[in-house]
């Protein structure tokens, strides 16, 4: 049956209240990019393991063709190189300029989404899209002047990878869109969660990434990741792609910078304090969000 008509805004709000913890908590991470990654999935995997045994999912997926396999698969790549990416951008660049940059998605979204699944945003969404996108810029001017200048190449450089991060996450909710109709929730992130657990591991092995050992804080990191970002954040915008547009869901990670450079402001281990051009530009975000989210449409079943 579809979700009440508010239910799934309200589950994306909670998502907001968890993607917004992932780039501080990756800044704290000492750990190297990748291995954050891989084991922000071993948790994940666990939790999906145990609701996919509960519910009985898995049966599900004797259901799955070679074609939602595929995508189910290409998915999965396309998440596991976005936290590669973007794992490494936070590290190189400000928190807030990464999680802007990475949050470009929507435009890619937007319009794979009225190309590729024939849902194309109206006229106010794309309005509202464009004003957040000019928030972003806002946002990441600092860095691109910078590194235009030579004084911060390092900055230029995660700035470029979280776009890197937008482009593959893009990507990965609109394989989801498409497969959210015909998989449930739990077998849908199994297959997904799955294929990119397994690519993350082929780059670890790739690169020498180091996986083992880690030290107690670590894991405690790695599990924070797991159950607030990846199963409040990701899993739950998951579940909302069954009853919104990609580009709905897509869209709600504008609000991510702004609880992002709260967090690394109010944090006394980051501390990393917002400039007036990244308040301005998180305010100007959050416009271009309440614009395109008053459409008022009914979420499709």
């Amino acid at each position: 049956m579809p979700a009440p008509t508010r239910m799934p805004f309200a589950v994306l709000a909670l998502a907001v209240i968890g993607i917004s913890f992932a780039a501080p908590l990756v800044r704290l991470s000492g750990a190297h990019p990748l291995a954050i990654a891989t084991w922000r999935l071993v948790f994940s995997l666990v939790i999906v393991g145990v609701a996919l045994t509960i519910t009985g999912g898995w049966r599900q997926w004797r259901t799955v063709n070679r074609r939602e396999l595929f995508l189910a698969c290409a998915g999965g790549v396309m998440l596991a190189l976005h936290f590669w990416s973007w794992n490494t951008s936070v590290g190189m660049t400000s928190v807030a300029a990464s999680v802007v940059l990475v949050n470009m998605q929507p435009v890619i979204v937007a319009i794979g989404s009225a190309r590729l699944l024939a849902e194309p945003p109206s006229a106010r969404q794309w309005t509202g899209v464009l004003v957040a996108i000019a928030g972003a810029l806002i946002v990441a001017s600092a860095d691109f002047g910078a590194g235009a200048l030579g004084a911060s190449p390092r900055a230029l450089i995660g700035d470029l990878l979280a776009l890197v991060g937008a482009i593959t996450a893009a990507l990965y909710y609109l394989a989801g869109r498409r497969l959210r109709g015909h998989l449930d929730l739990w077998p849908y992130v199994g297959l997904v969660y799955g294929a990119c657990f397994v690519t993350l591991l082929v780059l670890d092995a790739a690169l020498s990434v180091p996986l083992w050992p880690q030290p107690p804080r670590e894991f405690g990191i790695f599990i924070a990741l797991a159950i607030g970002p990846m199963m409040l954040g990701h899993t739950a915008m998951n579940w909302a792609l069954k009853h919104l547009p990609a580009y709905v869901v897509n869209l709600t990670t504008l609000g991510e910078p702004v609880g992002a450079t709260v967090l690394a402001a109010a944090l006394p281990w980051i501390a990393e304090v917002p400039s007036a051009l990244t308040l301005l530009g998180g305010a100007v975000v959050l416009v271009g969000v309440v614009i395109a989210a008053r459409r008022g449409e009914t979420p499709t079943a």
